[in-house]
């Protein structure tokens, strides 16, 4: 048990050192990466809705 509290430390130290490696976004990159995601779900989220819509209706002529 005693052994786990002493890597504790050298845990966080590794942490440190590995977050300094990092290559870290500007704020313009990441707001456009973030409108990229918004405006691709949007997309894909009409798409998948007029399809389902379609298909519905299809399913429902086919079965009357």
């Amino acid at each position: 048990m005693v052994n786990v509290f002493t890597k504790i430390p050298v845990f966080f130290r590794e942490v440190k050192i590995e977050l300094t490696k990092v290559s870290w976004t500007t704020r313009k990159e990441l707001f456009g990466a973030t409108w990229i995601v918004i405006l691709t779900t949007a997309i894909l989220t009409a798409y998948i809705g007029i399809l389902d819509f379609f298909l519905s209706k299809s399913v429902s002529l086919v079965l009357k």
